[in-house]
C-alpha cells in the first residue's frame, strides 16, 4: 500500500513526434528564369547580345593569337633552314660535293658493266653500296684518301647538322626535304655500308642523324 500522507510520483509527460514538412509548392507557382535575349527590355536585350558579341570576339583573338603564334614559329623555321641552305653553298662544301660526286661518277664508270642495263632494286642497292666501300679506300680515286676523308666528314657533319636542326623541330622539314633530301638518301644509298663499318669499328652512333632523318622523311 502507498503512503497516503506521502508525495504522489508525477510521470513525465510523454514527448509527441512531429514532424516539419516542406511546403507544397504548386508547380504553376515556381517562377520561370528569364532569358536575356527573348527579354521584352531592349537594355536587357542589348546586354545580353553584347555580352554575346564579347565572347565570340575574346575566342576569335584567342584563336588569332595561336595561329599568329604558329606562323611564326614556322616562318622562323624556315628562315634556320635557309640558312642551312647559304652554309651548303659556302665554297668548302661546294668543294667537299664536288669531290664526292667526281669520287663515286669514276667508280661508277669502272665498275658500270658489272650492273646491267636493267638492274633490280636488290642488285643496285648492292651495286652502291660496293662503290661506296671502295670509295673509302686508298684505290678509290686518284685524291688521297686522307684528303676525300676530310670532304667526306665534312658532308656528314653538315647532313648530321640538318637532321639535328629538323628533328629538333627547329627546322622546316618540308624546306629541308626540298634542299637536301635526294642528296641525304643518295648518300646514304652509298655509304650507308661503310656507316655499318665504322660502328662496328667502335663507333656506334656514327652517321646516325643523317639515318634518322632520311628514316622519319620516308
Amino acid at each position: 500500500m502507498s503512503d497516503a500522507g506521502g508525495p504522489k510520483s508525477v510521470r513525465p509527460p510523454r514527448l509527441t513526434k512531429t514532424a516539419v514538412a516542406l511546403p507544397d509548392v504548386a508547380n504553376h507557382d515556381l517562377k520561370e528564369e528569364d532569358n536575356p535575349f527573348t527579354h521584352s527590355d531592349w537594355r536587357m536585350l542589348g546586354y545580353a547580345w553584347s555580352g554575346f558579341a564579347l565572347r565570340i570576339l575574346l575566342v576569335l583573338a584567342t584563336v588569332f593569337s595561336a595561329f599568329q603564334y604558329l606562323q611564326a614559329r614556322e616562318e622562323k623555321r624556315i628562315e634556320r633552314t635557309l640558312e642551312l641552305v647559304e652554309l651548303w653553298e659556302r665554297p668548302e662544301y661546294q668543294t667537299a660535293q664536288r669531290a664526292l660526286k667526281r669520287r663515286l661518277g669514276d667508280l661508277n664508270q669502272r665498275y658500270r658493266s658489272d650492273l646491267g642495263d636493267s638492274p633490280s632494286p636488290t642488285e643496285l642497292a648492292i651495286f652502291q653500296d660496293r662503290v661506296g666501300v671502295e670509295a673509302m679506300q686508298e684505290t678509290g680515286g686518284t685524291q688521297p684518301l686522307a684528303d676525300f676523308r676530310d670532304e667526306f666528314d665534312r658532308i656528314v657533319y653538315f647532313l648530321n647538322r640538318l637532321s639535328f636542326c629538323v628533328e629538333g623541330d627547329l627546322c622546316s622539314r618540308s624546306v629541308a626535304d626540298a634542299y637536301f633530301r635526294d642528296f641525304a638518301q643518295s648518300f646514304w644509298d652509298y655509304f650507308s655500308g661503310f656507316v655499318r663499318q665504322e660502328r662496328r669499328r667502335g663507333s656506334p652512333n656514327f652517321a646516325r642523324p643523317i639515318e634518322d632523318y632520311l628514316a622519319a622523311s620516308g
